[in-house]
């Protein structure tokens, strides 16, 4: 493809982004210094219709981009806008929660600081413990009856549950018990803890009775209920700021699947494969029929470079992939600086 039809596709792309309209020849005679009359601009722009990279719709005299074009433009053609200083400065500020440092909380707001800063629905596929096994087990006193227990994986998801005793123990005996859990536990995944461990433990925990009768149920129930990863969306109302959802049928449709649970796992899931770390899905490239007219750029999160899962944005194929390719890539960039640090710290 030769120079002059890069630059009508481009300009082709860039105004259709911006306004939404389908773009004439007039349009880009007018507004893009190509250099060229609009009859020869027609007669270019029929031939990048003949090539597969624009479409025309219903009886406009307009073209649209094409799922090939944008395809084009985002591998080759796009140039990536650079952040502000305070979008950098709102990740770097913002991405910590302070939800006593578990992993699962800080992805989740996470996520919506994402879709804030995009102005897009934003979808993410949590931490999973599958394959992952016990790193440490804290327990820490809150009150006379009161003990936090502290679980860490080795791929950085960290719960935290609250359990109550009859009777108040002590710090240096918290120590110890913390020790004698770890040298049980550490290095088993939740299918490891048999009968066998369960009877170990018990017998390390004679004289604090309460504490194992509370702390087992506990730690089981808290290792089990990270197997399965939570995928969910916010954001989703942001794709009114898009005047093609103007359009009820597009909007329920879009709707439907931003809170399809299994819908939003099978968009995600080709994001944890491959030797990328962002993926740039367009148009027909998703498997779902419903996401056929929506981009979706993810990107994974990691502890230790282990994948713990995906955060995306979703909308039109029309987005802003210059402003959003570099946020994303970010804002992800500060997420896995969180959750290392945070993976460090115990």
């Amino acid at each position: 493809m030769n120079e002059r039809k890069i630059r009508i596709l481009e300009a082709i792309i860039n105004d259709y982004i911006q306004t939404g309209e389908p773009v004439g020849s007039r349009t880009i005679a007018k507004k893009y210094n190509i250099g060229i009359s609009s009859a020869t601009i027609r007669n270019e722009m029929a031939d990048l219709e003949e090539l597969g990279y624009i479409e025309h719709i219903h009886s406009s005299s307009g073209r649209i981009p094409s799922d090939l074009g944008y395809r084009l433009y985002v591998d080759e053609l796009m140039k990536v806008k650079k952040l502000s200083l305070e979008e950098e400065l709102i990740i770097k500020s913002k991405l910590l929660s302070e939800a006593l440092y578990q992993i699962d909380k800080i992805v989740e707001s996470a996520t919506s600081l994402l879709s804030d800063l995009t102005k897009l629905a934003c979808i993410v596929k949590a931490p999973s413990m599958k394959r992952s096994f016990v790193k440490c087990i804290q327990l820490l006193k809150i009150d006379g009856n009161n003990v936090l227990v502290i679980i860490v994986t080795d791929s950085g998801i960290i719960k935290n549950n609250v359990i109550r005793i009859n009777q108040s123990v002590d710090k240096i005996n918290l120590e110890k018990l913390s020790y004698l859990l770890n040298m049980r536990l550490k290095g088993l995944t939740v299918d490891d803890i048999d009968l066998e461990v369960i009877n170990n433990i018990k017998n390390d925990f004679i004289g604090h009775d309460d504490i194992f009768n509370a702390l087992i149920p506990t730690i089981y129930d808290s290792l089990k209920s990270m197997e399965t990863p939570q995928v969910y969306s916010t954001g989703e109302t942001n794709i009114f700021n898009y005047n093609e959802y103007n359009d009820v049928e597009k909007a329920r449709t879009f709707l439907e699947l931003i809170n399809n649970q299994d819908y939003i796992k099978d968009l995600l899931e080709n994001s944890m494969g491959g030797d990328n770390k962002l993926s740039i899905i367009i148009g027909e490239e998703n498997k779902i029929e419903e996401a056929k007219d929506c981009s979706i750029i993810s990107a994974v999160y990691s502890v230790k470079d282990r994948p713990l899962g995906v955060i995306g944005v979703i909308g039109p194929k029309r987005i802003r992939y210059d402003k959003i390719i570099p946020l994303l890539k970010e804002f992800i960039d500060e997420l896995d600086r969180k959750l290392n640090d945070i993976y460090y710290d115990y």
